[in-house]
């Protein structure tokens, strides 16, 4: 590997990324919350059933 070409790849990286609107950045956000919620709710539901069949 040489430094000198990595160094170079990341450079012409950063030029050509461009940065993301505001309707971009809120969709993805919105997208990322829902996994979360959804994970949450999933892990909740199983920690509730469980529960329940434990001392039910």
């Amino acid at each position: 590997m040489d430094p000198k070409r990595t160094l170079r790849n990341m450079a012409n990286t950063m030029k050509l990324a461009k940065k993301s609107d505001k309707d971009d950045y809120m969709q993805h956000l919105r997208l990322v919350l829902l996994g979360i919620a959804t994970v949450g709710a999933i892990g909740f539901i199983i920690q509730f059933v469980f529960s329940v069949i434990t001392f039910g």
